[in-house]
């Protein structure tokens, strides 16, 4: 008989960020801006990113890492207050197994000298497919990616 298991993890990053509030949340809010730091990376093959930003509004990512399986990451948007908050719970597939699912909430806070992000997960990953530590490097990774794409603008 199958195993099966969840397991619950929260995590926190804060970062930031020496630009508006307003420039930080719309790096969250364009599709093109969202898929430079939250999708396209090295190695990864992109095979569709979707973005409908509104509450009740979805968003969905397929794509491949070096030839590997897809990953589909399903996500519908929760709370949306424009420059202040974004609220979104996704799931995230690896061919047809879910991997885990996850509550988020990101914050945009204007601070002196620029935007403080905090950005706080709480996830449920199952059967062993994903893992806590990954899932906050590979965050950690794209908010860092967040920031060279604001630098670069």
């Amino acid at each position: 008989m199958k195993q099966f298991s969840v397991i619950h993890n929260t995590f926190v990053i804060e970062r930031h960020y020496p630009t508006t509030a307003a420039r930080v949340f719309a790096a969250f809010s364009n599709k093109e801006k969202k898929r430079r730091w939250h999708v396209d990376g090295k190695g990864f093959a992109i095979d569709e990113f979707e973005m409908d930003f509104r509450v009740g509004g979805k968003e969905i990512a397929r794509f491949r890492y070096e030839n590997g399986p897809q990953i589909t990451v399903d996500t519908v948007y929760q709370d949306i207050i424009l420059d202040n908050r974004i609220v979104f719970v996704y799931s995230m597939r690896v061919g047809d197994k879910t991997m885990s699912s996850s509550l988020t909430t990101v914050e945009f806070l204007q601070a002196k000298n620029g935007t403080d992000l905090i950005f706080t997960e709480q996830d449920a990953f199952f059967d062993g497919i994903d893992n806590v530590k990954g899932r906050e490097e590979g965050t950690r990774a794209a908010l860092e990616q967040l920031g060279e794409v604001l630098g670069n603008e």
